[in-house]
Parts: C-alpha cells; structure tokens; sequence
C-alpha cells in the first residue's frame, strides 16, 4: 500500500503545511472532502461483470468536479495533489486548451477515414485510455471547441470517464458572448447535471503574494536575466514546461510560446511585432494574470510601429491589473530617449516603473 494510500487527501495537505511546504488555506482544505470522494471511488478494484468481464469504468452517473475561483487561488496545486494521489494507472493531467488541439487534430485524422461521425472514434479512443481525466483551466474561447465539446463531454460521462476540472469561471460565463453561443448553451446544463460545481472563495492570491518583494525587472536583458526569469517562472508554475497559448480574436490569432495556470511568457518580439491591437491586447489582459515579457529592445523611429503597439501593451496590463515581469535593455525612464513618440513614452515609463512595486496589482481580483 502506497504511502498516499494510507492517507487521506486532507492528511497530506496538513502534512505539507506542517513541513513548510504549502501555506495554509480554509478555502483550499475545504474542497479536499470532495476530492477524497472520488479518489476512494477511483481506486475501488473494478467490478466483474455477469459474464465474466471487468466493468472498466465507473457507471455512469458518477459525478465529475468542477472547480471555480479567480486565478492565483491554488486550484492547479490542489489538482497536482489529487491527481498525484489517486493511485491508478488509468489517468491523465492535462491543459484543457492542448486537450482540446488533441481532439480536433484527431477528428482531421478520422476524417480521412471517411467516417460519418469523426468524433465518435476519437472519444471512445479517450475514454478507453482512462477512467480519470484532470483539466487545468477549462475555458471556451474558440468556436470550434464550443461546437463539439458538449458531444465529447456526454460520451466521456456515458463511458464512466470521472472528469475533474479547474477554471476561472463559473460554467454560465463559458463562452461568454461568444459566436452561435445559443448552440453552446446545453453544454452548460451538462456539466450542471454531470458535475459537482464548488467556488473556491480564497482571498489569497499566491501568484501576487509569491512576487512581493521579489525583482521583476531585469536590464540589461541576456544570459544573467533569462536565468532569474527562469526561476520566477518556476516558481510561478511549479516547474512546469508551459503549453503555448493560442485565442482568437476578430479573425485574428494570437499566440504565446509558454503558459501555465494563467502565467503566460513571451518575448518583445512575439507579441509586438506582429500586427497586433487593443483588442488583442486586452483578451490577453483577461487571460492572463502574470506576464513574462523578455527582451524589449531600446525604443526609436527604427522600431516606431513595435513601439507603439508596446504602449498600448502596457496600457492594457496596466488597466488589467496583470502583474509584468520584464527583461529590458535599460531601465524604463532610458528605453525610448528620442525621436518620435519619446515624449509620449513618458506616461508608459512611469507605469513600468509603478507596476514594479512590490503591492501593485494586489487588490486585483
């Protein structure tokens, strides 16, 4: 018997907590009871059927979890600490967003087949694989998702599959003003049905409290700044690699390199010199609660266009309460010294400069 087998979910978090590891949180230790309850369930031994066979999911009817709170209330930490406990073989952690890549890249291939329902073998092949599947991050932002995901979720239910998500949103603001979302809205209903939905109502944002009094702006930028970025982002993420985030916006696709549980990094480059707006960069804003942005170059008439969709990037973090961590050739007061746009620069130097403060952002919800 595992040593996580011996304990229950609440004893090993008040064990992390004892040992330092974790602070304690009320909001936290509460969803741990539900949590336990479709561990224990998980790990029952498979049932025999009538004729011999094993039942190889859980029955349908068996309630998923659906977990909903602002970003930075440690919902991705009390998923790793499930996820880790459940002791079977049949699971799987994954974003929702490269979940989601997954299936459509599997129905392209489906297709090929000549298949009626391309969706169809694509969720038996999930459903097959595991009994437990863990999303971080559930959110709906592009149509082709909001189409089928309600299809792809009733197979998963109907197979038995136990689906535990997090996400930053309560299930109604899913899709929220999005295209055809009327076709999306049963969906809703389902994970209403299938689901047990639970708020996490923690005040405590550890993404903010986690960067108080830690530097967040790097100059110059390089070698020795990329390595204490590397750490802060550790940190942030708790070592994890990052997915890249792709949303769309009026047509356009927007892309970073690395995301994780609303940490996002890029550089200069990914997000300023392509034709990017204030619509693009305010969807960011509301994706986002930390902002990795590594390499921004001195500012000039050689680079106008860059700069300016740099302002207006720092204009929507700002309005957005999104915390910046930045590597910079210089320091923000030095970054555009002249030419045109350098007095206008004056207002986005003095906002780099405010949002270093050790308590900004933090009565962000």
């Amino acid at each position: 018997m595992t040593q996580n087998a011996r304990q229950t979910l609440t004893e090993l978090y008040d064990a992390k907590v004892a040992a330092g590891q974790i602070r304690p949180d009320a909001a936290q230790r509460a969803l741990l009871p539900a949590l336990e309850e479709r561990r224990v369930f998980l790990e029952q031994p498979v049932k025999k059927g009538l004729l011999g066979g094993f039942f190889k999911k859980a029955p349908e009817g068996y309630k998923g979890l659906y977990l909903w709170g602002g970003v930075g209330r440690g919902k991705s930490m009390i998923m790793d600490l499930f996820e880790q406990s459940v002791d079977i073989p049949q699971k799987r952690r994954v974003h929702f967003h490269a979940f989601m890549q997954e299936i459509h890249h599997g129905m392209h291939e489906a297709r090929k087949t000549g298949v009626d329902d391309a969706l169809a073998p694509v969720a038996k092949a999930v459903a097959d694989q595991v009994r437990l599947l863990a999303f971080d991050e559930m959110q709906i932002t592009d149509i082709t998702d909001a189409m089928i995901v309600g299809r792809l979720f009733q197979f998963l239910f109907e197979a038995g599959v136990v689906v535990v998500t997090t996400s930053n949103r309560v299930p109604e603001d899913l899709y929220k003003n999005g295209l055809n979302r009327a076709l999306f809205v049963p969906f809703i209903g389902l994970i209403r049905q299938k689901m047990e939905v639970i708020e996490m109502e923690s005040e405590t944002d550890y993404r903010q409290h986690r960067l108080t009094g830690q530097q967040v702006y790097f100059t110059p930028a390089g070698a020795t700044a990329r390595t204490a970025i590397d750490t802060l982002w550790d940190e942030l993420t708790g070592h994890a690699t990052g997915t890249p985030l792709v949303f769309e916006v009026q047509g356009r696709k927007v892309e970073l390199p690395a995301h994780h549980n609303a940490v996002a990094r890029a550089t200069f480059w990914d997000l300023c010199a392509k034709p990017l707006g204030p619509a693009d960069y305010l969807a960011l804003a509301e994706k986002v609660r930390v902002l990795i942005l590594e390499d921004i170059p001195l500012l000039s008439a050689s680079n106008y266009n860059e700069a300016k969709r740099f302002v207006t990037l720092v204009d929507a973090l700002y309005e957005g309460k999104v915390r910046l961590i930045a590597s910079a050739a210089d320091e923000p007061e030095r970054l555009y010294s002249e030419g045109a746009g350098a007095f206008e620069f004056e207002r986005t130097a003095s906002r780099l400069r405010e949002m270093q403060d050790a308590e900004w952002g933090s009565d962000a919800g």
